[in-house]
């Protein structure tokens, strides 16, 4: 067992790393007499079959990119209150990045607020959507227009359960964990390179480190920027890299199937270290090394479906936007990002015209 805890003033996160330990952890939070509801993604409900808890309810929903809205957060309040929720409840989601952002956001507004816990079945909500205490749905003017910070009290890492992805899920996982070795760790991007293809057929102790690792550097930014305020070398803002490019690319697919979390990623962070180059941040010979990495790992680097103008337009509206100028997340070295305010349209355009 991999064990990391995450507090500070205002609460505090137990996370677990273990394989095959999701129905003793289940079992544990049934002894607390309390009255517990765990919202199940439908795609993992064979793991649960034939099994009861004392004192949990098993809801199950259909999770997709488009769960993430204003109707699914009013029926699953109205779900649970209807099911006599209280405050003393615990709410637990077991399921993928969307399915956790929307549970979240319930656990942190109904009643005021009730204990959530998290037990997150994909890679990319692994390593990154569980860590650090964001929800939120999406909106048609962008994703997790609406949302809140609100903490798990545990977050259960079970890797059994990456088992049953199909690759293109552990793919979406994995651009998430180059993410953060290219924004911190120059080390850890080159034992990604070189451990790739054991990592990606799941080979236990390196998805396990890798796992790991990741939300070490995750941490780091929670820690230091918990409510995203800072504009420095330290905003948590700086786990958005590839996130400007890649959200617009998802509200302009319209959250579909067609393009996935992690592949918008993948191609947001290509574009936006390509625009690093432009401004003379990164070096070519390193922008041709991620660039490499990308083609060897078979991440996402194109989008065929593509509007210059509405992708621009997307972006104008991001979150880390104000006064009417773009902000974006930038490299200086792979593992060194920055804070980057006001830049231009113009060059974005430039960029935009090569993926």
């Amino acid at each position: 067992m991999k064990k990391i805890t995450f507090k500070n003033t205002t609460h505090k996160t137990t996370i677990i790393i273990k394989k095959n330990f999701v129905k003793k952890f289940l079992f544990n939070v049934s002894n607390k007499d309390r009255k517990t509801y765990c919202i199940v993604d439908s795609k993992v409900k064979s793991v649960f079959k034939n099994i009861s808890f004392k004192n949990i309810e098993f809801i199950y929903i259909h999770s997709s990119e488009t769960l993430k809205n204003i109707n699914n957060y009013s029926f699953l309040c109205e779900k649970l209150l209807s099911k006599g929720i209280d405050r003393s409840s615990i709410l637990i989601a077991v399921g993928g990045g969307t399915l956790g952002d929307l549970c979240g956001f319930v656990a942190s507004t109904i009643l005021r607020g009730v204990e959530f816990k998290l037990v997150p079945t994909t890679l990319l909500s692994q390593v990154d959507s569980s860590i650090g205490g964001k929800n939120g749905i999406n909106t048609k003017y962008g994703k997790n227009q609406i949302g809140s910070f609100y903490h798990p009290t545990e977050i259960l890492i079970d890797i059994d359960f990456l088992k049953s992805l199909p690759m293109r899920e552990l793919k979406s996982g994995y651009a998430e964990i180059i993410k953060h070795a290219l924004i911190k760790d120059k080390n850890f991007f080159y034992w990604l390179d070189k451990n790739f293809n054991e990592l990606i057929n799941l080979e236990t102790k390196l998805i396990e480190d890798a796992i790991y690792k990741s939300i070490k550097i995750k941490m780091f930014y929670v820690n230091k920027d918990p409510f995203e305020k800072l504009k420095n070398k330290n905003s948590r803002s700086i786990l958005n890299f590839g996130h400007t490019i890649g959200h617009s690319l998802e509200t302009f697919y319209n959250y579909s199937r067609n393009l996935n979390h992690g592949e918008a990623v993948s191609i947001g962070m290509l574009a936006e270290s390509m625009i690093s180059n432009e401004l003379k941040f990164l070096s070519k010979n390193e922008l041709n090394i991620i660039i490499s990495h990308f083609k060897k790992t078979k991440l996402k680097i194109k989008s065929i479906k593509f509007n210059q103008n509405k992708i621009l337009s997307n972006i104008y509206k991001d979150k880390k936007n104000f006064g009417g100028k773009i902000n974006m997340v930038l490299l200086k070295n792979i593992g060194n990002a920055i804070f980057y305010q006001n830049i231009s349209a113009h060059k974005i355009k430039q960029i935009l015209n090569k993926i």
